[in-house]
């Protein structure tokens, strides 16, 4: 790898220009791409063999215009009655609009003939339920705008009006532009530090903010061929705009350092390329595995998302190892200019400076320093053992949402579950059977702990296949809806069904998610088992070491389970939801642990090869495996809590997000990657490696045969490029 990658960054660097302008004009080509197509973005909760996806199967073969559940046009009266003359005219109004939009199927009118249960007691709140022709995958915000649009005459009558469902989550996506605005001026701040100049500061901003571009327009393209969930994009942009920065960082302080040390500036760039540009290569492809070994779970939803997240990676490892070298050509020695002094020391002085005296302090006290690390990240951990998977709440979004408005209407008229009702489908032999079997089904459903209300039923033409919704007492995401679920499906509808050749499925959104979990609760060891694997393999081949790749399998597990603990007190106990911008306790959503965990294992890996790449040059140059940590600790500390800074503050940066998905991502990666790069990397690592001494390096002799040679850095490469050309300059 070494000599590819130092030939593409000679390359990159002398054709400058070239370079430049393909990387401009395939970023506007893929915006222009996809700036062309309307956003559809699709969360998909099919999962073969569960219920829900059963339910919905059935419903879109027989009765589809029920398949997707309805959409509620919720309507508030502060004052006055809904069924007063000028409030009845305005539903009324509303309703025909409605019936007249090509993409609604039906709707049902709450002051009408079916309408008794869609008004409140007390008459100031009604819904309208609205079945659209189009199913969430399909429908685009534009389309989700007619529906609201239509209420008004609601309005202009002085009423309230909401729309929930999926047109409801549609319309109420919290942008993420100023969360992006914040990430970039914290890096630009740490950059000015890391560098001393506005020069090689917007190098790693320009690279990482060209790369991102080129992923989102990707990403937006595939939602027309795949479905791709909501949350995906805003999750690339975190990862992408992370590790964009960071690889970045890396080489050109490889080259800032080169140059110091009198290097020509071409041949320094395509050194740091293929030195710290193989280290970022080779942790970005740690991270590639890691996500796209999701799709091993079998989840469609949590495959896309780690696709999606991988593509933002390619491409900021790709503008790094060609982009970049192409800019640092370009500016040649002014990379130097426009200097700020920031700090008593001097950013490029290779000194590791109070790293020097960390790194002794840790080698003089590894028991201790051990001991310190283990109990800070143990205690961080604890809260783990309470974690409970949920779906979204969507009360967590912010007030002015129209979702938000919606669920607090509906929950305040009717009742939570009204916020995520339960489809009972079922599918009978004949006619007859189902005229027979259903209200006796119907009455066992009612009947059930935690069931507030039955909807009214709907069948198809052959009268086969019969519909009804169950409406709970709790909210969708709370425990007791999860056990209602479990309860239709184990004991309540086999007995109301024993005895008939019938089958019923419970499905709709709620079930849909509460099987997700289930899933994902089941698939989360063996994810983890698939990841570990594959990165103790990957480490295996870098580092020519057996306990390396397992030492750095339990750290990683490690900083894991800390995060975990830090977002179950946070978001599922409550500890300081206030101070990120909620108002109550939210569930941990179902996708979130197992996403976390992958792009988690595989970031840290990044600051595992920086950091042992350097302890690994050290230890072949003189052997002494204490003092090849203390000068690895040394030469690396400063970067990778620069680097793990950037991160942290993206991360972070994305709380500011309304979406309740998206403020547990930003609070869970950035307080992995915080105790990861402090806790982790500069203190129980080296001191483990300084207790465990040359043994840390063994490798059996068979096994040392059997691996090919990686050399993640190149330094063999180097030795023999660099002998070769001391040779030439002897004289014959």
């Amino acid at each position: 790898m070494t000599g590819p990658l130092y030939a593409i960054g000679r390359f990159c660097a002398r054709h400058h220009y070239a370079t430049i302008a393909v990387w401009l004009a395939l970023a506007a080509g893929l915006v222009i791409a996809g700036q062309a197509f309307d956003s559809k973005t699709n969360d998909n909760l099919t999962l073969p063999g569960t219920g829900s996806t059963e339910a919905t199967e059935l419903l879109e073969e027989s009765l589809p215009e029920q398949a997707y559940g309805n959409n509620p046009l919720v309507i508030v009266s502060e004052k006055d009655p809904l069924t007063g003359p000028r409030q009845s005219e305005a539903i009324e109004r509303t309703v025909k609009r409605l019936e007249g939009l090509n993409e609604v199927n039906s709707v049902v009118d709450p002051l009408g003939p079916q309408g008794k249960a869609l008004i409140s007691p007390d008459r100031r709140i009604a819904y309208i339920p609205v079945y659209l022709k189009i199913p969430p995958g399909e429908l685009d915000e534009a389309e989700a705008q007619l529906v609201l649009d239509a209420a008004a005459p609601i309005e202009a009558a002085g009423l309230e009006a909401s729309v929930g469902g999926y047109v409801g989550q549609q319309l109420s996506k919290p942008s993420t532009e100023f969360s992006e605005i914040v990430g970039l001026t914290a890096a630009v701040i740490i950059l000015l530090f890391a560098f001393g100049t506005v020069t090689a500061m917007m190098l790693p901003i320009v690279s990482a903010v060209i790369g991102l571009a080129c992923a989102l327009s990707i990403i937006r393209l595939l939602e027309g061929v795949v479905q791709v969930p909501s949350v995906a994009a805003t999750l690339a942009t975190m990862i992408g705009l992370g590790v964009g920065i960071d690889y970045a960082l890396f080489i050109v302080t490889r080259h800032k350092l080169q140059l110091g040390e009198g290097m020509e500036l071409r041949e320094s760039i395509a050194r740091a390329t293929a030195t710290a540009g193989g280290a970022v290569v080779f942790a970005g492809f740690t991270v590639v595995i890691a996500l796209c070994s999701l799709a091993f779970a079998g989840i469609p939803l949590v495959s896309t998302l780690g696709f999606t997240a991988a593509i933002s990676v390619l491409t900021a490892v790709c503008a790094a190892a060609t982009l970049l070298p192409a800019a640092l050509g370009l500016l040649g020695p002014r990379i130097d200019s426009l200097r700020v002094k920031l700090g008593r020391t001097h950013p490029d002085d290779k000194k590791p400076h109070g790293w020097l005296r960390w790194a002794d302090g840790v080698a003089d006290r590894p028991w201790r320093s051990s001991v310190a690390a283990l109990a800070v990240l143990i205690v961080l951990a604890i809260p783990l053992l309470d974690l409970e998977l949920g779906q979204n709440d969507i009360t967590a979004l912010p007030e002015s949402t129209t979702a938000r408005e919606a669920a607090e209407g509906l929950r305040e008229g009717f009742g939570a579950g009204y916020n995520g009702p339960l489809l009972i489908a079922s599918e009978f032999a004949s006619p007859g059977e189902a005229e027979r079997i259903e209200p006796k089904l119907q009455r066992a459903v009612g009947e059930a702990t935690n069931v507030a209300a039955l909807g009214p039923t709907s069948s198809d033409k052959q009268g086969t296949v019969v519909v009804f919704s169950a409406i709970s007492e709790s909210a969708p995401w709370a425990d007791e809806t999860v056990e209602l679920v479990e309860g239709l499906r184990g004991t309540t509808i086999p007995a109301a069904l024993r005895g008939s050749e019938a089958t019923a499925y419970v499905g709709g959104q709620t079930a849909g998610y509460i099987d997700l979990a289930t899933q994902i609760t089941d698939e989360l060891p063996r994810m983890i088992a698939i990841v570990v694997a594959l990165s103790f393999f990957v480490l295996l081949l870098a580092f020519r070491s057996l306990l390396i790749p397992i030492k750095a399998a339990a750290m990683n597990l490690l900083s894991v389970a800390a995060s975990y603990g830090v977002v179950t007190a946070v978001f599922q106990w409550g500890w300081g939801v206030e101070l990120i911008g909620l108002d109550h306790a939210i569930p941990i959503v179902s996708f979130v642990p197992l996403l976390m965990f992958a792009i988690l294992f595989g970031l840290s890996m990044d600051y595992e090869v920086f950091l042992l790449t350097q302890m690994r040059e050290h230890y072949t140059s003189h052997g002494d495996a204490r003092r090849a940590v203390i000068e690895g600790l040394a030469n690396t500390g400063r970067v990778i809590t620069s680097a793990a800074a950037i991160m942290v503050c993206v991360f972070t940066s994305f709380v500011l997000s309304g979406d309740p998905v998206v403020k547990e991502f930003g609070v869970g990666l950035a307080v992995a990657i915080a105790i990861d790069a402090t806790i982790v990397r500069c203190l129980l690592v080296p001191a483990i490696m300084v207790l465990a001494g040359k043994r840390m390096w063994w490798l059996p002799a068979w096994l040392d045969r059997l691996l090919p040679q990686v050399s993640i850095e190149g330094e063999a490469y180097f030795a023999k490029r660099d002998a070769e050309a001391a040779r030439a300059d002897v004289p014959a």
